[in-house]
């Protein structure tokens, strides 16, 4: 009988098994011993009273004789083998009390010989590891066969067994640890301690090449990818809808995020002399604010992402994404980290092209050629002005003719020659009529710059300290620096890994209206090659193109579903005197009808900056469009070819209706146009048209 209760409940079904294969074997024995022919004298078979009956009682004790010896036997091979199986317990017991010696032979300089406790009755093919597995069946087969049990398994034996058989092949004095090495020392866990095998170098090399943990969350439910404007503008649309949703934002530059118009346009004319360090600059109306969207207190830590109750969004800096998995929804870094997300932004903006003749010239040329884009341009450009002689821009779009006139304005305090050279006949060719673009021209000269039109750069080389530009005509221009503003490339690195398809004929990924490139992923941006339900197919590269484009894009991720109608505007200011608003396709090639009249001291950007309250007009900009403008009385006048022109409304059609809009020096006027874009109606006579922008109002 066993002394504790615990330990018969779970024995006693063994004890009943074994009891029943026992009587099995007796009944076997004794139908044996019944089919076996048995010899009876004749004369013993009579009638009488004292025979008990045809010979009865003599079956009746061969039965009873052969089970007993059953029993006999059966007890006798069981006494063997629990002896047997306490002897083998006795030897595992010694085995796993000798492994700490076992583990320092093996850490030791000298491998020492192991000592072996010979076992010739074991089971040669028991792992001798699993302690818990092999020794605890055993034990109960000990106890269920009869109460000679308590005879042979001791008293703290059994409690052991039961209280704790993970743990009791090693004290608490003993540990796994391996001793002072070279190598670093892991340490196991207290619980793996007892069952782990002795440790070998493979396991410390294991641990050591284990990687840190990162410190940023594996998962995030809004991925985006770029940390420009459009990125930005996503994460506050998708906080204002969903106030605690958390947004990462991954990031190839240093630089939290940030507006890109004051590097070509205000940083320049501060008198700020740590400008470069503070990036904060004075607006036109006088006021001072940095080119960051917020300060660093604004975002959340990357690492405080995934627990923060509230949400926030993130910013990993310095990150480059190489990888898009579309199907497993995560992306991969350029340090081989991953991320999963459940709806993701692609912001990756552009890259700025340069010329291959400047690219085929070689090294000393390229590092004297500034592509103007990042924080890091702005930088290096400014100190390039202030120590080289002559400065010489390639290209007469918005970015040239904003740094040409930037520039051109610190010429005379440094003594620095600023040279700007187009292949067009006048500044901004591309996008104003050809007489607006000659004015344009004009313009820029006055502010120092000499211009060089109609200009095909053939070569560049570098002779003599000296960079030398050979035209296809062959004037040859010599300057100490270039700085090449050609346009922008769309950067769709991620195109060919994510399997998202690129516009043949604008470039960029190509989107729907609703900005999306597949079922959980949105592109907005310079990146988006979008579908205007008004204009047709479309990539636009502006700042507030970046900013609806990405709020939009954030409130689709979000669960609405709302089409790209919103018409961006985009601006360009040739200093404070001299600035125009565009919104819609303004091309050069269509056919443009102009109608101006003469500027006040009101129609200027610094006056319209003072006026709004802000130096980036666009962010003056709301979505509701003009639905009943009061229109001027006074006449408009068309005016194609004077010599001044203060201040105007120019349309540009395609088939006779209005498809683009530039309002020169003429200020918050945008809804306005925004809804003749809208309707598109075709207009008889377009001078009624310009009176809904009063524009001869004093």
């Amino acid at each position: 009988m066993l002394k504790c209760r615990t330990a018969w409940n779970k024995l006693a079904p063994l004890a009943r098994s074994s009891s029943t294969v026992c009587r099995r074997n007796v009944r076997g024995t004794g139908l044996t011993n019944g089919r076996t022919p048995i010899c009876v004298p004749a004369t013993h078979m009579s009638s009488g009273a004292g025979g008990g009956g045809g010979g009865g009682g003599w079956d009746n004790t061969i039965y009873a004789v052969l089970v007993g010896a059953a029993c006999v036997g059966g007890m006798t091979l069981t006494y063997k083998t629990l002896k047997e199986d306490q002897r083998r317990y006795e030897e595992r017991i010694a085995e796993i009390a000798s492994r700490p010696h076992r583990q320092e032979a093996l850490t030791s300089s000298e491998p020492a010989e192991l000592e072996v406790v010979p076992s010739s009755e074991a089971d040669p093919t028991a792992p001798e590891v699993e302690v818990e597995a092999e020794v605890a069946p055993e034990v109960e087969v000990e106890a269920a066969v009869a109460p000679e049990v308590e005879a042979v398994v001791a008293p703290e034996v059994e409690a052991e067994l039961i209280a704790a058989p993970a743990t009791e092949a090693v004290s608490p004095s003993e540990s796994t640890e391996l001793p002072p090495v070279d190598e670093p020392v892991v340490e196991a866990p207290p619980e793996e301690a007892a069952a782990a095998p002795p440790v070998d170098p493979p396991v410390v090399e294991e641990a050591e090449s284990k990687p840190s943990s990162a410190t940023f969350p594996s998962h995030v439910p809004y991925l985006l990818i770029g940390g420009g404007t459009a990125s930005f503008a996503a994460a506050r649309s998708i906080r204002a809808r969903d106030p605690n949703a958390k947004v990462l934002i991954v990031t190839e530059e240093p630089d939290l995020p940030y507006m890109r118009p004051p590097l070509s346009k205000e940083l320049w004319f501060s008198d700020d002399s740590s400008v470069t360090e503070t990036l904060r600059f004075k607006q036109w109306n006088g006021k001072e604010r940095s080119i960051y969207f917020q300060p660093p207190s604004f975002y959340i830590k990357a690492e405080e992402l995934g627990s923060s109750e509230n949400g926030g969004v993130a910013v990993l800096t310095g990150r480059k994404v190489v990888h898009m998995d579309v199907r497993g929804n995560k992306i991969k870094m350029d340090d081989g980290s991953e991320i999963s997300y459940d709806k993701c932004l692609i912001a990756t903006g552009g890259i700025p092209r340069n010329l291959q003749v400047i690219e085929r010239a070689g090294e000393e040329v390229m590092k004297r050629t500034t592509l103007f884009r990042k924080i890091e341009d702005f930088k290096a450009l400014d100190k390039v002005s202030r120590n080289v002689k002559s400065i010489t821009i390639i290209g007469g779009g918005f970015l040239g003719s904003e740094l040409a006139c930037a520039l051109g304005r610190k010429s005379s305090e440094f003594g620095l020659e600023v040279v700007q050279m187009f292949p067009e006949k006048g500044n901004m060719g591309k996008v104003l009529p050809e007489y607006l673009s000659n004015w344009t021209t004009e313009r820029v000269k006055r502010e120092g710059v000499k211009i060089i039109s109609e200009a095909l750069v053939k070569s560049v080389s570098f002779i003599d300290d000296e960079l030398e530009i050979t035209l296809k005509d062959g004037r040859v221009v010599k300057t100490d620096h270039i700085v090449s503003a050609v346009g922008l490339e769309p950067n769709v690195d991620l195109a060919k890994s994510a399997g998202l398809e690129v516009d043949s004929d604008f470039g960029g990924y190509r989107v729907n209206a609703e900005l999306q490139a597949r079922s959980n992923i949105w592109v907005a941006g310079d990146a988006a090659c979008f579908y205007d339900i008004r204009l047709g197919r479309r990539r636009v590269e502006h700042h507030d193109h970046a900013v609806v484009s990405g709020r939009l894009a954030g409130e689709n991720m979000t669960g609405t579903s709302k089409p790209y109608w919103h018409q961006s505007m985009f601006w360009s200011d040739l200093g404070p005197d001299v600035g125009y608003e565009a919104i819609g396709i303004v091309d050069s090639s269509l056919p443009t009808v102009g109608v101006f009249a003469k500027a006040t001291a009101k129609d200027t950007p610094k006056a319209a900056a003072e006026q709004s309250g802000t130096g980036i007009r666009s962010e003056s900009e709301t979505e509701d469009t003009a639905t009943s403008p009061v229109a001027s009385t006074s006449p408009a006048t068309v005016v194609e070819h004077k010599d001044d022109y203060g201040k105007g409304v120019i349309f540009y059609l395609r088939d006779k209706v209005v498809v683009g809009i530039v309002l020169w020096n003429v200020f918050n006027r945008m809804p306005v146009a925004r809804k003749i874009i809208k309707d598109g109606e075709e207009h008889a006579d377009l001078n009624e048209v310009a009176k809904l922008f009063n524009i001869h109002e004093d």
